[in-house]
């Protein structure tokens, strides 16, 4: 297959990667102050490598940088990625409509901040980490090269493994037995199972 198809997919992904936080956060009127931050060095580190992990997928497009490492495009992976990096920009897109004002791109409590248990968060207590998994796996299958084609979905795991458990622990701090509460009654990342 011409990988003409893969490269207009990675394209349409990107750019709804891109406007799915800024123009949603736009509809909502802008953000409150930030109250609390944990935004240290490893912090700094994760936003790096997933920032270059996805500007790795944009190099494929547009240049022949990392050809050596392509692989023929088959129409299954094809298919199958595909469908679930609209999943989880579908799942992006709810997060971020019912996170409304609280969402940062970082570890930070607004000053406003409220606990969200509505939508798509009253199963999932991370659910964009959900979507950004679910489309970066669809990618790899969508990228026929070995080296940009995993490189957002390592990134993004390890954004997760790495930044979760800090997260939950401001969240208890913030919000106590409240959030306590609703982790008993929710899963981490895939509903009805962790």
């Amino acid at each position: 297959m011409d990988p003409w198809i893969a490269k207009t997919i990675i394209l349409l992904g990107s750019c709804g990667l891109i406007l799915i936080p800024h123009l949603q956060h736009r509809r909502g009127g802008g953000f409150a102050a930030v109250a609390t931050s944990r935004k240290g060095p490893l912090e700094k580190a994760l936003l790096i490598l997933t920032a270059i992990a996805f500007l790795l997928t944009l190099v494929w497009v547009v240049t022949p940088a990392l050809a050596a490492a392509n692989y023929p495009l088959h129409p299954v992976p094809l298919t199958v990625g595909a469908i679930w990096l609209a999943v989880g920009l579908w799942v992006l897109r709810r997060s971020h409509a019912d996170l409304g004002k609280n969402w940062s791109i970082t570890l930070e409590l607004r000053e406003t901040h409220e606990l969200v248990t509505r939508g798509i968060y009253r199963r999932v207590r991370h659910p964009m980490y959900s979507a950004l998994l679910l489309y970066a796996l669809g990618q790899t299958l969508v990228l026929p090269n070995w080296i940009a084609g995993p490189a957002y979905l390592i990134a993004v795991a390890l954004l997760a493994v790495l930044r979760i458990g800090p997260e939950e622990r401001m969240m208890r701090e913030k919000f106590g037995d409240e959030y306590v509460a609703y982790m008993i009654r929710s899963r981490r990342l895939i509903p009805g199972v962790w």
